[in-house]
């Protein structure tokens, strides 16, 4: 039988809230440096130390915001040895990534420059492990602040005479583990002290992010509602894909069928994750204030043969853009509650959109997969069901569906690594008179590689009719598809 997707555009649901689509840069590996920054006097094109091809493919999947330091690092980085003369900065030994020299020239005004080239929202991450509260504080008042405080006529004496105004704040990071191996009671106390001075300045009203569970810790969430829930606007929720578990996680590009199809169940996981720990929100926060936010996704896998281990460096194929569609119709299913999402890691680290070699730059398929979903963001959900097959126990088709300024956007993915599929979307109360469509697809295994750096990417596809069922598709095998809808 085909499959079929069934959707009311007259009936819909939450706004899709653009952050969902956001990303994360830690210091770690090569995703800052020579990833998103080179510096003034690279060979490298850049505009004030910034990739200018790097960042002109972030503008182009329309990178709404950006998780900045860590990560782990975030719970070891104190934020005054990265700003000043570059040359002045203190020079740090990376002990969580690769036990390398950090040189701090990438610091908070670089981020802030960083952020306004790419045109997305600051996502900072404070220092609660080996923090004070004084030192957050002060971050916060150096940012934003608009007053003539020393802290302030530092950030002037820097070059930066206005406020940021960053408005999204995560107080501490991953505080069960590498952030400081605290029980939840534990830290949701430190949260709320932590919390407490950090003020708002001006008009500009900080969202405060506090630190969530890993994985199914149901107990992390529930201790930290408990004491701290109504003191924050959100919680984070971290959850990695690794076929076989953290000691062995597999090769990134060397898999059969079966590896295949349990990656994508262990990252359909997701689903029973954003629900279960909901449940448990709900308990505390019945109003729904509080918000999900999924600041660390994606596959982890074994790193490239030869590279750093600490710098978690992997390749990114046709796999990972299905690991990418499902989680991202999972977040979009769920756009009442998950108000951002931060792929790990943006460049050169676990599934990046783009990887870099000196002056070469590819983009992923994971990147692609980012392209064809980007008319999701601030559009209102429309609510769909899927009536498909299952393969290998993963649901075969998948899908997300929304309407912004009279546009219909469906994604769906197969993700069946052999079979094609006739999918049909049924579609109430919208008429069907201009359809386009674009597709990503290639062999389970097929990836870009700087030697061949356009083997996958997006294409225009055909192969669909129009008629009384609805919009036919005939998807191939391993395929990402954008269907949009004119009425």
């Amino acid at each position: 039988m085909s499959a079929k997707i069934k959707m009311n555009a007259a009936q819909t649901g939450a706004v899709i809230n653009k952050n969902i689509y956001g990303h994360f840069s830690e210091h770690l590996g090569r995703c800052i440096y020579g990833g998103l920054f080179v510096g003034e006097n690279s060979p490298i094109p850049n505009k004030n130390g910034m990739r200018t091809d790097v960042v002109e493919a972030l503008r182009h999947i329309k990178v709404p915001v950006l998780r900045w330091p860590g990560g782990c690092f975030a719970d070891e980085y104190h934020w005054e040895d990265g700003i000043g003369p570059r040359e002045e900065r203190k020079r740090m030994v990376n002990t969580h990534w690769g036990g390398v020299v950090e040189d701090n020239s990438f610091g908070t005004h670089e981020f802030m420059e960083l952020c306004e080239q790419i045109g997305c929202e600051p996502y900072v991450n404070g220092n609660v492990g080996s923090g004070t509260v004084r030192e957050m504080s002060e971050w916060v008042e150096y940012l934003n602040s608009p007053g003539d405080s020393t802290v302030v006529k530092r950030r002037w004496a820097n070059g930066r005479k206005e406020p940021f105004n960053v408005k999204y704040w995560g107080v501490g990071n991953e505080n069960w583990g590498c952030g400081g191996n605290m029980r939840p009671e534990f830290y949701g106390d430190l949260y709320r002290r932590f919390n407490t001075y950090c003020r708002n300045y001006g008009d500009n009203k900080l969202y405060r992010i506090a630190c969530g569970p890993n994985v199914d810790d149901w107990a992390w969430m529930d201790g930290v509602m408990k004491v701290a829930g109504r003191f924050c606007d959100a919680i984070t929720l971290h959850y990695y894909t690794h076929p076989h578990g953290w000691e062995e996680k597999g090769s990134a590009t060397e898999f059969d069928g079966d590896e295949y199809y349990l990656t994508l169940r262990k990252t359909a996981y997701m689903e029973q994750l954003i629900k279960g720990h909901l449940a448990i929100m709900d308990k505390y926060d019945p109003r729904h204030k509080v918000g999900l936010i999924v600041d660390e996704w994606g596959t982890w896998y074994n790193v490239e043969p030869g590279t750093n281990p600490g710098f978690l460096y992997q390749q990114n194929t046709m796999r990972d853009a299905m690991v990418a569609a499902i989680n991202l119709n999972i977040f979009n299913s769920h756009a009442d509650r998950v108000v951002m999402a931060n792929l790990a890691q943006m460049v050169n680290v676990l599934q990046a959109v783009i990887l870099t070699d000196g002056d070469q730059m590819i983009l992923t398929p994971t990147y692609h997969v980012f392209d064809l979903y980007k008319a999701h963001q601030d559009a209102n959900l429309v609510p769909s069901t899927v009536a498909c097959n299952e393969v290998e126990g993963v649901q075969q088709v998948t899908a997300s569906a929304s309407l912004k300024d009279g546009v219909l956007t469906v994604t769906a993915a197969n993700v069946s690594c052999t079979d094609a599929e006739e999918v049909v979307l049924d579609i109430a109360n919208f008429d069907a008179k201009d359809v386009s469509v674009r597709i990503l697809t290639g062999d389970m295994h097929d990836m870009n590689t700087f030697e061949n750096q356009n083997a996958v990417q997006i294409r225009e596809f055909t192969d669909f009719t129009v008629n009384e069922q609805g919009i036919v598709l005939n998807m191939p095998a391993c395929s990402v598809v954008e269907v949009t809808v004119r009425g």
